[in-house]
């Protein structure tokens, strides 16, 4: 068999790889189906997503006092997870940006092959006739290989404003997911007031319930035996009924307390978060104490939407460089390493380089028109910024204003329910010695659960708002949780919320908390007196 039948075979074997790999191709991409979502698979994947939401997640073994609510919510919370993940996402992107000011060195490697030879005549200069031989001038197969250096100025221009401008994204996303932890615990400090009420009043709610059950059977069987003046039971009954109703509405909105805690902590959704009461100071007394201008000034070095207008502004500006650098003439630089098999080539192996010049002409006439738009851009940024300016001191003296009004409201609640239990305690008493009915007792306990229902809902509206305008003046846990256990994450938000406003919000440092060191006594604080023991029953 001749070196030639060889070739021409390998050729044919190629040519038939070739064409079955195609058909294969077009086959893959002609049976592509829409596939539906299968139970099994589903399922399996389902099982996994449950597994993975309680994945390190420290199991609740004991009450949850309001600090270590926060402290869970700021560890295990998804929502926050993602903000995290999203960060260190734009962290990542930066240094992909800075990949673009690096010089290009590029390998590659080629086959080439050709099923006759590559004949070439040539011309006589003199006559013009052609001459009669032929030359065979590139072999039919042949290999090549190349190492090719390349650096352009504009590129590295380019890949420097876009590295800068990935840095201020990077710390947008990062005081977006301050803010995003901000109204995490605004969120966390209601849920967490709410679930402490339904926990406290579940029992009374209940048992004014089955009181007011019993009423209203007994006066359903006086008006059958026609023992009384139906209209006076009927209206008896009424009573009865309506306060049934309050008493309903009362449960059920207790009983969605407790799962939007554990969502926002990530505990089981079923599962009944014992709750427990620490000593309050009294919320929202001593930021208000703090001069407005101080607050002010605060608000516009911490709040978040500022600093994020800020960078935007940053960013704009840099996009007026790049589009000023896309102006200027490029400059690039090209080394090659080269090698091919031919072996009609004399030098099979060398070296090639080379400097460009190059600008876009183009560019002289929409040069003027890009740079305007950019410009135009960074305007509109300041403009972004001057409107966050104003609309963060707006925020920050409605938040306080929303703070003191809500500290009044619960002054007042706190009366109202004060008084309410007096009367349940006194009306409780009455019918125990046969001088009232149960009608009254019922009636008056229902005020009472209401009266301290509404105490809880407005102290934690005191929690949110003072949270909210913590939240316009960038105050924050500035510990990082995520690596703490449960009880050290507790420790470190204790530690920053009993401390002093003035290195909460920032005017003071505050000292790192060692591992163990004393939290600062909450007793220095004027506190809320607690429910006494005699609520309603």
């Amino acid at each position: 068999m001749t070196e030639n039948t060889t070739s021409t075979d390998a050729v044919r074997l190629w040519q038939r790889g070739l064409v079955a790999a195609a058909a294969l191709a077009l086959g893959a991409c002609s049976t592509v189906q829409v596939q539906p979502l299968q139970p099994e698979p589903l399922a399996r994947q389902t099982r996994a997503d449950a597994i993975s939401l309680r994945e390190g997640v420290e199991p609740i073994t004991r009450p949850v006092i309001l600090a270590e609510a926060v402290a869970r919510a700021l560890k295990y919370n998804l929502d926050q997870r993602v903000k995290r993940m999203e960060e260190s996402l734009a962290l990542g992107e930066i240094q992909k940006a800075e990949f673009d000011m690096l010089p290009r060195l590029m390998a590659s490697a080629g086959y080439a092959w050709r099923d006759n030879d590559r004949i070439g005549l040539s011309r006589n200069a003199e006559d013009g006739t052609l001459s009669p031989s032929r030359f065979v001038s590139s072999d039919r197969n042949r290999e090549t290989l190349g190492l090719d250096f390349s650096w352009s100025l504009l590129d590295v221009g380019l890949g420097y404003y876009g590295a800068r401008q990935q840095a201020d994204r990077q710390l947008i996303t990062l005081e977006r997911r301050r803010k995003a932890a901000q109204n995490l615990v605004m969120n966390v400090r209601m849920a967490w007031y709410r679930a402490f009420s339904a926990q406290l009043l579940r029992d009374d709610v209940r048992n004014t319930i089955r009181i007011a059950e019993e009423a209203l059977a007994e006066s359903r069987t006086a008006e059958a035996q026609r023992l009384r003046n139906p209209v006076d039971q009927l209206r008896y009954q009424r009573q009865v009924l309506e306060n049934l109703r309050l008493l309903e509405n009362i449960s059920q909105e207790l009983e969605a307390a407790n799962i939007e805690l554990a969502q926002l902590i990530n505990a089981p959704l079923n599962q009944i978060i014992p709750l427990a009461e620490v000593p309050a100071r009294d919320v929202g007394q001593e930021i208000l104490s703090i001069p407005i201008e101080v607050l002010e000034n605060q608000t516009l070095a911490r709040n978040p939407d500022l600093r994020e207008a800020h960078y935007g502004t940053r960013i704009a500006r840099d996009e007026v460089r790049r589009t000023l650098a896309k102006l200027v003439p490029n400059v690039s630089l090209n080394w090659g390493l080269k090698y091919d098999s031919d072996s009609y080539l004399v030098n099979g192996h060398w070296q090639e380089a080379g400097l460009q010049v190059s600008l876009n002409l183009f560019n002289l006439f929409t040069g003027r028109t890009q740079v305007r738009l950019s410009e135009a851009g960074a305007s509109l940024a300041d403009q972004r910024r001057l409107a966050a300016h104003v609309g963060a001191l707006t925020q920050m003296h409605l938040a306080r204003v929303a703070l003191m009004n809500a500290r009044e409201q619960f002054v007042r609640a706190d009366a109202i329910w004060d008084v309410d239990r007096k009367i349940a305690a006194l009306v409780r008493s009455r019918q125990d010695a046969q001088t009232q009915s149960k009608l009254d007792v019922v009636s008056n306990s229902t005020t009472a659960t209401l009266s301290l229902l509404r105490r809880y809902q407005a102290l934690g509206q005191v929690q949110a708002a003072e949270n909210r305008l913590l939240a316009t003046l960038g105050a924050e846990v500035s510990v990082n949780l995520e690596p703490l256990t449960v009880n050290q994450a507790t420790a470190q938000v204790a530690y920053q919320f009993l401390g002093r406003f003035e290195q909460l919000i920032g005017l003071e440092p505050l000292p790192p908390l060692k591992p163990g060191d004393p939290l600062p006594p909450p007793a220095r604080f004027p506190v809320f007196a607690p429910p006494a023991t005699d609520a309603p029953r």
